[in-house]
């Protein structure tokens, strides 16, 4: 991403998504970091909230999503922050990551696996 940023890292929210049974039953944590491009020139002049992206909204934009109804994938739960951020604010583009620190690999030895996509706003 080019321009502005406003980043909100490492948010920590348990939820029941995952392909299995298990997952979906016991749940388990996910961390989430989003980056919004948007110009903020406005808000550094103004010192106003109203010119920028309020973060306590997209903080519970992301918890709704992770704590709300089971998905299957990763890259649901990423694409539909995705989509509710472009939709509820006035940014440019909008990154998100989702990380599953837990994964129910079989014999595994990883920190965790992730989803990251961008999403840009048409037009």
């Amino acid at each position: 991403m080019a321009g502005d940023i406003i980043r909100l890292e490492g948010m920590v929210f348990y939820g029941y998504h995952g392909v299995t049974t298990a997952e979906r039953e016991a749940g388990q944590r996910f961390i989430v970091d989003v980056e919004v491009e948007t110009n903020l020139t406005a808000a550094g002049e103004s010192d106003s909230l109203q010119d920028t992206v309020d973060y306590t909204r997209l903080f519970h934009i992301v918890k709704r999503v992770i704590e709300g109804p089971s998905r299957n994938l990763l890259e649901s739960l990423a694409q539909a922050i995705a989509q509710e951020t472009l939709q509820s604010f006035p940014v440019n583009a909008v990154a998100v990551k989702i990380t599953k620190p837990h994964v129910p690999i079989k014999g595994s030895i990883l920190t965790g696996a992730s989803v990251e996509i961008s999403r840009h706003r048409e037009g």
